[in-house]
């Protein structure tokens, strides 16, 4: 079955959103917390299988300097096939004519995105809201 593309929040279901980045597994988030989020988000990509929601990434962009791909989600049945490649490609394409792109990855995702000519940082910082979790699943260390 082809899929549907979209960049447009219209017609978007966030419990079906929710449910795509649980099955990810991509944690518990919550539909008024990703309607936030996509909407204050300059880019987003959607994908669409027979109407149903396969996989999804947005970018924070500020058109000029920076642009920071994020949450790309694939539901598992559709893992391994491309899709979250070309999700990444169409974030990546979007994002064009920024100084840098920037693309936060869960741990032991790094090969993937590597693919795409993402690099390691080495002065990249984050504050998160419970630093012993971060800590505890590799995103940050003790440094």
């Amino acid at each position: 079955m082809p899929l549907t593309w979209t960049h447009q929040l219209d017609n978007i279901d966030w419990d079906e959103l929710t449910a795509l980045y649980h099955a990810a597994p991509l944690g518990k988030k919550n539909p008024a917390g990703l309607k936030t989020a996509f909407t204050n988000s300059l880019f987003k990509c959607f994908a669409y299988e027979d109407g149903k929601l396969v996989g999804v990434g947005r970018a924070l962009a500020d058109g000029v300097d920076c642009s920071y791909i994020c949450d790309v989600a694939v539901l598992p049945s559709h893992q391994g096939i491309g899709l979250g490649k070309e999700i990444v490609n169409r974030l990546v394409e979007l994002s064009r004519g920024h100084k840098k792109i920037i693309l936060y990855a869960v741990p032991g995702k790094e090969p993937f995105y590597r693919k795409f000519g993402f690099k390691r940082m080495s002065t990249a910082m984050a504050i998160f809201e419970d630093q012993a979790l971060a800590f505890k699943r590799g995103y940050i260390d003790e440094a």
